[in-house]
């Protein structure tokens, strides 16, 4: 059985506000870790009135003081955004409080649009460019300092907070595998590139001190439930913000529908069903197979799973649903070996 995780928008639903949001999310996670969910990271993402997650190590923090076992962390941080002294003083503080127990996933893109970007960075400059600069360097900050070493991350400094490469194109694919880091493909909104990315990654791996051997987590949207129409209607909330996005126009998760006709202009239907190519929507045996057959052709080594979903309770349904699915899987696939 792989492992599978979770990663969670922390979303901030019409009518409700980030407080809640967040009680939301520990609720999830501490249900997760009951359901035998390996992980639950947190997405950083700005001036988005929908996603309570922008100070992604304070909202870990708070998960990871609520529950116990299930490994918390970022899914990701977007590491242009701040200084490497920055995160690895965070992520160590993180480690110092909770133990061996955090992630560090780390993207290269801004998680916002241009004119916050520069309200974050205040110099656009060369950020994108240096990732893989800044990478190493907090790298650096999180292993064992050097005698003479003059700034150290304190705490931090000898923590080796395990790090991940997140990605959505090639491009931080060859750079996990340049390093030797776990990489996590983003196909729960980027999928064209997926089979490359793994393809690559796999092929000019480098065995490093974290890693002897490639290891690739896929995302996969899931929207579970007792009938198809109901896991349909569910995933019409993501549908909708998706295209509010697109439009500019970025707002709290609305509630489901039960049709999106009249809502979606038919390019704008096709970018959407594009993008959430990678999803399982359906009655429980249905998004077995789907599962199954997302595992068999990306070779996965872990799955992440994601879900936008409005009402809190059918959200923690579907996570169950998929918990169960992927256990019985597992099971199978065990019998048969």
């Amino acid at each position: 059985m792989i492992p599978y995780s979770i990663l969670d928008l922390s979303p901030i639903n019409q009518g409700s506000d980030a407080a809640q949001a967040f009680r939301n999310s520990l609720d999830l996670a501490q249900h997760a870790e009951r359901w035998g969910y390996k992980r639950f990271w947190l997405a950083e993402h700005h001036n988005m009135p929908g996603i309570a997650s922008a100070a992604t190590a304070v909202a870990i923090g708070y998960v990871a003081g609520g529950t116990t076992r299930i490994r918390v962390g970022s899914g990701g941080v977007m590491l242009p955004n701040h200084a490497p002294l920055v995160i690895a003083e965070q992520f160590g503080t993180l480690q110092a409080l909770y133990g061996d127990r955090i992630d560090l996933g780390l993207g290269r893109a801004p998680g916002t649009d241009q004119r916050t970007a520069r309200a974050l960075r205040r110099d656009l400059e060369g950020a994108a460019e240096n990732f893989p600069r800044d990478v190493l360097e907090l790298q650096a900050l999180l292993g064992p300092p050097e005698p003479s070493q003059a700034v150290r991350a304190v705490p931090g400094a000898g923590s080796r907070v395990p790090l991940w490469l997140l990605g959505s194109s090639t491009y931080s694919a060859q750079l996990a595998a340049a390093l030797g880091l776990p990489f996590a493909f983003a196909s729960h909104f980027a999928p064209a590139d997926l089979m490359p990315a793994l393809g690559l990654y796999r092929a000019q791996f480098r065995p490093s001190e974290q890693l002897a051997r490639p290891y690739a987590m896929v995302g996969v949207n899931v929207f579970a439930a007792e009938t198809e129409d109901e896991a349909r209607r569910l995933s019409t909330s993501l549908q909708q913000q998706f295209i509010s996005l697109r439009r500019g126009a970025p707002g709290p998760l609305p509630p489901p529908v039960d049709s999106m006709e009249g809502r979606w202009s038919p390019l704008e239907r096709a970018g959407v069903e594009h993008a959430l190519a990678h999803s399982a929507v359906g009655t429980p045996e249905v998004v077995q197979e789907e599962l199954k057959a997302i595992i068999a052709d990306s070779g996965a080594d872990e799955l992440m799973l994601t879900a936008q979903i409005h009402d809190h309770a059918a959200r923690l349904r579907s996570f169950e649903i998929a918990a169960d699915v992927l256990a019985r899987l597992g099971a199978a696939h065990s019998a048969a070996a």
